[in-house]
């Protein structure tokens, strides 16, 4: 167990910025912004599975867990805080969170009065998710090539940092003796659930800013998702590695993250202890 660096990101995210922010590249702005949708009420999930799970380790084991779930807790909310206002902006377009109403209604109808390790077991496949995307944006410059600065960092930072708490939800469902058989099969609900919505939810964007039947869009989305450096490519190697038996999510590349942070320090500060959800 360690400690986990609660930050606050210096950027403005008042000033709107243009939709197609990523390069002018309609596809990939509506990636993005789709992902951004669901944080809110998922990176809430992931505090609140974490808390539940806290509260039942005997109590040495929770003393050695507490600091890192703080940490984590501090994290995951500075992250909701940043993408509702970010969501504010793509509200302001017209564009409606779908995303977000179907994590409220699953966790209302599949996860209320669960044992705690079932949420945390959809909270660590969901961040192993996280933690591949995240080494995806670290280690590929086309990702996010030519993006709007501000936006950039947001998610170069995020990115940091779910990489860095890639393996808190996981250690807290393996301390709370949480089944390899229900690990797997948790892990491919949320594959399931994450694809169907981050699809659906990128079509609804795309739609609404009128770019969905446009050519260059299909094209981006081929090179962005097929390409020599696409995203599917890179997360379907790292997306089997979950289903071994003796995956750690530690065995993921944290080093760009680090250094990312390392490197911009001045633009994401420390803040000092857990912040509050």
């Amino acid at each position: 167990m360690g400690t986990l660096t609660i930050r606050r990101l210096q950027v403005d995210l008042k000033t709107p910025w243009p939709a197609q922010w990523c390069g002018g590249d309609a596809f990939r702005s509506a990636l993005f912004d789709a992902l951004s949708l669901s944080f809110p009420a998922g990176e809430q999930l992931f505090i609140d599975a974490v808390r539940l799970g806290l509260q039942r380790l005997p109590e040495a084991e929770r003393t050695r867990f507490e600091p890192e779930v703080r940490g984590f807790i501090g994290q995951e909310a500075t992250h909701r805080r940043v993408h509702a206002l970010y969501n504010e902006q793509l509200a302001a377009r017209g564009i409606v969170n779908h995303w977000e109403q179907r994590i409220l209604a699953r966790r209302a109808s599949r996860l209320e009065g669960q044992d705690p390790r079932v949420w945390l077991g959809v909270t660590a496949a969901t961040e192993h998710f996280t933690a591949v995307l995240a080494e995806w944006l670290l280690t590929r410059e086309s990702a996010l090539a030519g993006a709007e600065p501000r936006v950039r960092d947001l998610w170069l930072w995020h990115a940091s940092e779910e990489s860095e708490h890639r393996s808190t939800a996981f250690d807290l469902y393996r301390a709370l003796g949480g089944s390899e058989r229900w690990r797997l099969r948790i892990f491919r609900v949320v594959t399931l659930n994450f694809t169907t919505d981050v699809l659906r939810q990128t079509v609804h964007n795309l739609r609404r800013d009128g770019q969905l039947w446009r050519r260059d869009t299909w094209r981006s989305a081929a090179r962005t998702l097929f390409g020599a450096d696409g995203l599917l490519r890179f997360v379907v190697p790292r997306w089997r590695l979950y289903l071994r038996p003796e995956f750690h999510p530690s065995q993921g590349d944290g080093e760009p993250g680090q250094r990312w942070l390392a490197e911009h320090a001045a633009l994401a500060p420390p803040v000092g202890g857990a912040a509050g959800a």
